[in-house]
């Protein structure tokens, strides 16, 4: 079976991240990789204030629904050395974006180790980010909207890669 990671990078709603954890969870990720300001459940060793901890992991459950205490999930502030030591570990990192180079999803053939990276809800993965990345995967639109949800998006490519 595929090993696939998912990457959220800068992400800022609570809710999209319970969401990214249910989703991930359901479709077999083997990890979940929270960066940069991107919200965390509370973990062994948390360094925040204690009640900020349990607020966020409070949220982070509205949509996870227990999601967050099945599937192994870190946080990392800086993405950069975690993008390094995956590649050295064999992985493809691609970012899921819009970009000028990006290959479009659906006639992509992941290969066994994957990481799929997505950023920032409104503007997207920061170019710096997209740089580190192997490659950019492009979900095609067919409607008025420029982009999907970030949840969405990476349910789309997670399914994809589970599947192709």
């Amino acid at each position: 079976m595929r090993d696939i990671i998912l990457i959220a990078h800068n992400l800022r709603s609570c809710h999209n991240v319970g969401s990214l954890l249910r989703t991930a969870e359901g479709l077999g990720v083997s990890q979940v990789i929270l960066s940069g300001y991107t919200p965390y459940p509370l973990h062994n060793n948390d360094r925040r204030l204690p009640h900020e901890a349990l607020k966020i992991t409070r949220q982070i459950h509205k949509t996870a629904l227990g999601a967050e205490t099945m599937l192994p999930n870190t946080h990392h502030a800086d993405i950069f050395p975690v993008i390094a030591k995956l590649k050295k570990n064999g992985y493809l990192i691609a970012a899921i974006e819009q970009a000028d180079h990006a290959k479009a999803l659906p006639n992509y053939h992941p290969p066994e180790k994957i990481v799929l990276l997505v950023g920032r809800e409104v503007e997207g993965v920061e170019p710096e980010v997209l740089a580190a990345c192997d490659m950019a995967l492009e979900i095609p639109m067919f409607g008025r909207k420029e982009s999907y949800n970030v949840v969405q998006a990476a349910a789309m490519a997670l399914y994809h890669c589970r599947f192709a």
